[in-house]
């Protein structure tokens, strides 16, 4: 459990050190041509994610995701996409290490797409795909800016 923990929270510094490298907030907000998801957009999905998944759904928090607005949200200043980071990097930090074996031997507790899976199955899915979306955000600033 330690290895998926310290995986993402290393992933949730470099988005934020992503973001920060961006010229001005008006660019982490850029779309054109193929691209629909600007950095924010993704930056929101990926710590709603893991403030849902992790901190809701396996810590009890009481984090109530918006999925809809993730995807719509526009020009959130970076400092309010930092805060969304270290409330990612809290849940992942204050919930993992508490996940016992048994927990990631057994089916994770709410239905994510249509079949079973351990709850170890979902948290590597869950680190992968943050690792997919981070890429896009690296290529997105480096393509945009």
């Amino acid at each position: 459990m330690g290895s998926i923990q310290e995986v993402l929270i290393r992933d949730l510094s470099k988005l934020e050190a992503e973001l920060k490298l961006y010229p001005d907030e008006s660019s982490i907000w850029k779309t054109g041509k193929e691209i629909k998801n600007p950095a924010g957009n993704l930056c929101l999905h990926l710590c709603g994610n893991l403030q849902h998944y992790i901190g809701a759904v396996l810590g009890k928090t009481k984090y109530v995701r918006n999925r809809e607005y993730e995807f719509a949200a526009n020009g959130l200043s970076l400092p309010d996409l930092l805060k969304e980071i270290n409330a990612a990097k809290v849940a992942v930090e204050q919930t993992l290490p508490n996940v016992t074996e048994s927990q990631l031997e057994s089916e994770y507790p709410i239905d994510v797409f249509g079949k079973p899976m351990t709850t170890l199955f979902f948290l590597v899915h869950l680190t992968a795909h943050f690792s997919y979306h981070l890429g896009q955000v690296n290529y997105h600033r480096r393509l945009l800016t």
